[in-house]
């Protein structure tokens, strides 16, 4: 399932019987955990990496990951777009983002990753500069 490191603390306080608050972004994973998934969970997740340049010098990008794609988005000093095929390059060797093949997989990701962007809040880049 597609997990991410805001569903934590909702999960600690559903363990321990506290209501989890409604503005928290993340889900309690305790579904998932007693493998009893809920039919709404999230199909893919937003991720936003703006430390650049840091110690692991990778250009400042937002994406999203599904189960089988990735879409990135670099932005800082660049503008570039990288898809990968995740279950056939899961090292993320080919950048499949101008490949007419993909075509529709990077418009219906992009408008997820838009939605997403727009869901958690996080939609000026300048913010990070």
């Amino acid at each position: 399932q597609m997990v991410m490191n805001l569903d934590f603390a909702p999960s600690f306080l559903d363990y321990a019987g506290v209501p989890v608050p409604k503005d928290m972004q993340g889900r309690s994973l305790k579904s998932i955990l007693n493998r009893n998934v809920a039919s709404d969970w999230r199909e893919a997740i937003y991720y936003h990496y703006y430390e650049y340049p840091a110690e692991h010098s990778v250009k400042r990008h937002y994406g999203i990951r599904t189960k089988r794609y990735k879409l990135i988005h670099f932005y800082f000093d660049i503008d570039a777009w990288e898809l990968y095929d995740l279950e056939k390059d899961p090292h993320e060797l080919v950048n499949l983002y101008d490949n007419p093949s993909y075509a529709l997989t990077v418009l219906e990701l992009r408008e997820e990753l838009e939605r997403l962007r727009r869901q958690y809040g996080d939609t000026d880049e300048k913010r990070y500069l």
